[in-house]
Protein backbone atom coordinates (compact mmCIF):
# COMPACT_ATOMS: atom_id res chain seq x y z
CA UNK A 1 0.00 0.00 0.00
CA UNK A 2 3.46 2.29 -0.30
CA UNK A 3 2.75 2.64 -3.25
CA UNK A 4 -0.97 4.10 -3.29
CA UNK A 5 -0.44 7.09 -1.52
CA UNK A 6 -0.91 9.47 -3.43
CA UNK A 7 -1.67 10.50 -6.54
CA UNK A 8 -4.13 13.05 -5.52
CA UNK A 9 -3.86 15.00 -9.08
CA UNK A 10 -7.87 14.61 -9.35
CA UNK A 11 -9.08 13.63 -5.87
CA UNK A 12 -9.57 16.11 -3.00
CA UNK A 13 -7.26 16.34 0.41
CA UNK A 14 -8.71 15.40 3.26
CA UNK A 15 -7.48 16.65 6.34
CA UNK A 16 -5.04 13.17 7.15
CA UNK A 17 -4.38 14.76 11.10
CA UNK A 18 -8.28 14.84 11.82
CA UNK A 19 -8.13 11.21 10.17
CA UNK A 20 -5.58 10.13 12.34
CA UNK A 21 -7.31 11.59 15.16
CA UNK A 22 -10.49 9.70 14.77
CA UNK A 23 -8.88 6.60 13.75
CA UNK A 24 -7.03 6.96 16.90
CA UNK A 25 -10.36 7.75 19.25
CA UNK A 26 -12.23 4.68 17.96
CA UNK A 27 -8.92 2.48 18.43
CA UNK A 28 -9.34 4.04 22.08
CA UNK A 29 -6.21 2.88 23.56
CA UNK A 30 -7.64 -0.60 25.03
CA UNK A 31 -6.26 -2.89 23.33
CA UNK A 32 -3.24 -3.90 20.77
CA UNK A 33 -3.52 -2.61 17.12
CA UNK A 34 -4.32 -4.83 14.08
CA UNK A 35 -3.31 -4.04 10.90
CA UNK A 36 -4.84 -5.28 7.78
CA UNK A 37 -2.47 -5.76 4.81
CA UNK A 38 -3.37 -7.42 1.57
CA UNK A 39 -0.48 -5.91 -1.29
CA UNK A 40 2.87 -3.71 -0.13
CA UNK A 41 1.84 -3.78 3.47
CA UNK A 42 2.40 -8.14 2.94
CA UNK A 43 6.14 -7.25 1.61
CA UNK A 44 6.96 -4.26 2.84
CA UNK A 45 5.20 -3.38 6.38
CA UNK A 46 7.51 -0.98 7.93
CA UNK A 47 6.60 -1.04 11.38
CA UNK A 48 7.23 -3.36 14.33
CA UNK A 49 4.54 -6.14 14.83
CA UNK A 50 4.46 -8.16 17.56
CA UNK A 51 2.64 -10.71 15.79
CA UNK A 52 1.32 -11.68 12.30
CA UNK A 53 -1.60 -13.57 11.03
CA UNK A 54 -2.96 -15.12 7.10
CA UNK A 55 -6.95 -13.41 7.41
CA UNK A 56 -9.58 -13.33 5.15
CA UNK A 57 -12.10 -10.28 4.83
CA UNK A 58 -15.43 -10.52 3.33
CA UNK A 59 -17.04 -7.87 1.71
CA UNK A 60 -13.79 -6.12 -0.08
CA UNK A 61 -11.21 -7.71 -2.66
CA UNK A 62 -8.05 -6.68 -3.60
CA UNK A 63 -7.74 -5.08 -7.34
CA UNK A 64 -5.34 -3.17 -9.72
CA UNK A 65 -7.29 -0.46 -10.12
CA UNK A 66 -6.11 2.66 -8.72
CA UNK A 67 -3.81 4.99 -10.58
CA UNK A 68 -0.75 5.92 -9.31
CA UNK A 69 1.02 9.28 -10.71
CA UNK A 70 4.06 9.66 -8.25
CA UNK A 71 4.93 6.13 -6.44
CA UNK A 72 4.52 3.68 -9.71
CA UNK A 73 4.00 6.12 -12.29
CA UNK A 74 3.90 9.93 -13.41
CA UNK A 75 1.29 12.77 -14.10
CA UNK A 76 1.81 11.72 -18.01
CA UNK A 77 2.12 8.31 -17.52
CA UNK A 78 0.00 7.04 -14.63
CA UNK A 79 0.74 3.46 -13.18
CA UNK A 80 -1.41 1.01 -11.47
CA UNK A 81 -1.79 0.20 -8.09
CA UNK A 82 -3.96 -2.36 -6.34
CA UNK A 83 -6.82 -0.97 -3.89
CA UNK A 84 -9.31 -3.28 -1.72
CA UNK A 85 -12.51 -2.28 -2.74
CA UNK A 86 -15.88 -3.30 -1.89
CA UNK A 87 -17.10 -6.61 -2.93
CA UNK A 88 -16.17 -10.16 -2.73
CA UNK A 89 -13.02 -11.18 -0.03
CA UNK A 90 -9.47 -10.82 0.29
CA UNK A 91 -7.37 -13.05 1.68
CA UNK A 92 -4.40 -11.04 3.55
CA UNK A 93 -2.13 -10.35 6.22
CA UNK A 94 -3.26 -8.65 9.91
CA UNK A 95 -0.40 -7.83 12.09
CA UNK A 96 -0.28 -6.82 15.40
CA UNK A 97 1.13 -3.62 17.16
CA UNK A 98 1.32 -3.53 20.78
CA UNK A 99 -1.08 -1.18 22.97
CA UNK A 100 2.23 0.58 24.09
CA UNK A 101 3.63 1.27 20.68
CA UNK A 102 0.55 2.67 18.91
CA UNK A 103 1.42 5.75 19.49
CA UNK A 104 4.61 5.14 18.10
CA UNK A 105 3.83 3.04 14.83
CA UNK A 106 0.55 4.49 13.91
CA UNK A 107 1.60 7.89 13.01
CA UNK A 108 4.08 6.26 11.05
CA UNK A 109 2.22 4.05 9.15
CA UNK A 110 -0.45 7.23 8.23
CA UNK A 111 2.68 9.04 7.05
CA UNK A 112 2.83 6.15 4.44
CA UNK A 113 -0.41 5.47 3.43
CA UNK A 114 -2.69 8.56 4.27
CA UNK A 115 -0.79 11.63 4.00
CA UNK A 116 -3.45 13.08 1.61
CA UNK A 117 -6.24 11.05 3.13
CA UNK A 118 -6.91 9.20 -0.23
CA UNK A 119 -8.25 5.76 1.61
CA UNK A 120 -11.22 5.51 4.05
CA UNK A 121 -9.56 3.67 6.61
CA UNK A 122 -11.76 1.01 8.19
CA UNK A 123 -12.22 -1.49 10.54
CA UNK A 124 -12.43 -4.81 9.30
CA UNK A 125 -13.81 -7.92 10.60
CA UNK A 126 -10.85 -10.62 9.37
CA UNK A 127 -11.09 -14.18 10.11
CA UNK A 128 -7.79 -15.76 10.93
CA UNK A 129 -6.67 -19.53 12.12
CA UNK A 130 -6.84 -18.20 15.84
CA UNK A 131 -10.29 -16.48 15.64
CA UNK A 132 -11.51 -13.14 14.36
CA UNK A 133 -10.14 -9.94 15.05
CA UNK A 134 -11.10 -6.35 13.82
CA UNK A 135 -8.13 -5.11 12.41
CA UNK A 136 -7.74 -1.60 10.58
CA UNK A 137 -7.48 -1.58 6.74
CA UNK A 138 -7.38 0.93 3.99
CA UNK A 139 -9.91 1.09 1.40
CA UNK A 140 -10.72 2.87 -2.46
CA UNK A 141 -14.10 4.31 -2.63
CA UNK A 142 -15.49 3.74 -6.22
CA UNK A 143 -16.26 7.28 -6.37
CA UNK A 144 -12.72 7.96 -5.54
CA UNK A 145 -11.09 9.94 -8.53
CA UNK A 146 -8.19 7.63 -8.80
CA UNK A 147 -10.15 4.46 -8.92
CA UNK A 148 -9.96 3.30 -12.81
CA UNK A 149 -12.91 0.62 -12.83
CA UNK A 150 -12.07 -2.83 -14.49
CA UNK A 151 -9.45 -1.72 -17.34
CA UNK A 152 -8.98 -4.22 -20.88
CA UNK A 153 -6.05 -6.40 -20.91
CA UNK A 154 -4.71 -3.44 -23.73
CA UNK A 155 -5.26 -0.34 -21.30
CA UNK A 156 -2.98 -2.77 -18.22
CA UNK A 157 -0.82 -4.25 -20.97
CA UNK A 158 0.57 -0.34 -22.15
CA UNK A 159 0.92 0.59 -17.97
CA UNK A 160 2.63 -2.56 -17.11
CA UNK A 161 5.60 -1.34 -20.28
CA UNK A 162 5.49 2.07 -19.50
CA UNK A 163 4.19 3.07 -15.85
CA UNK A 164 7.45 3.99 -13.93
CA UNK A 165 7.61 6.37 -10.64
CA UNK A 166 9.88 6.83 -7.65
CA UNK A 167 9.49 3.22 -6.17
CA UNK A 168 9.50 1.88 -9.80
CA UNK A 169 7.72 0.23 -12.30
CA UNK A 170 3.94 -1.04 -11.94
CA UNK A 171 5.26 -4.31 -12.82
CA UNK A 172 7.84 -4.58 -10.63
CA UNK A 173 5.11 -3.73 -8.19
CA UNK A 174 2.84 -5.99 -9.43
CA UNK A 175 5.47 -9.00 -9.56
CA UNK A 176 6.40 -8.42 -6.40
CA UNK A 177 3.04 -8.75 -4.69
CA UNK A 178 2.54 -11.61 -6.59
CA UNK A 179 5.63 -13.30 -5.08
CA UNK A 180 4.86 -12.54 -1.47
CA UNK A 181 1.15 -13.35 -1.84
CA UNK A 182 2.60 -17.02 -3.28
CA UNK A 183 5.22 -17.59 -0.28
CA UNK A 184 2.31 -16.52 2.58
CA UNK A 185 0.07 -19.05 0.65
CA UNK A 186 -2.38 -16.79 -0.51
CA UNK A 187 -3.97 -17.46 -4.01
CA UNK A 188 -5.59 -14.65 -5.78
CA UNK A 189 -7.09 -16.08 -9.06
CA UNK A 190 -7.24 -12.05 -10.09
CA UNK A 191 -3.27 -11.58 -9.78
CA UNK A 192 -2.76 -15.35 -11.57
CA UNK A 193 -4.35 -14.06 -14.61
CA UNK A 194 -2.18 -11.03 -14.78
CA UNK A 195 1.33 -12.56 -14.11
CA UNK A 196 0.28 -14.97 -16.83
CA UNK A 197 -0.41 -11.89 -18.99
CA UNK A 198 2.87 -10.48 -18.16
CA UNK A 199 4.49 -13.84 -19.46
CA UNK A 200 2.02 -14.44 -22.21
CA UNK A 201 3.82 -10.95 -23.76
CA UNK A 202 7.09 -11.80 -22.18
CA UNK A 203 7.33 -8.64 -20.75
CA UNK A 204 10.30 -8.88 -17.63
CA UNK A 205 10.80 -6.71 -14.74
CA UNK A 206 13.64 -4.47 -14.26
CA UNK A 207 14.98 -5.03 -10.29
Amino acid sequence: MLDSVIDTGLAPVRDPAKLLADVHSRWGGRDDLWIFGYASLIWRPEFEAAEQRPAQVHGWHRALEMRSRINRGTPECPGLVFALVAGGSCRGMVYRIERARVDDELPRLWAREMPTGVYDARWLPCRTPQGPVSALGFTLSRSSPNYTGTLSDEHLLGVLRSACGRYGTTLDYLMETARSLRQCGIRDRGIERLVALVERHALTTTG
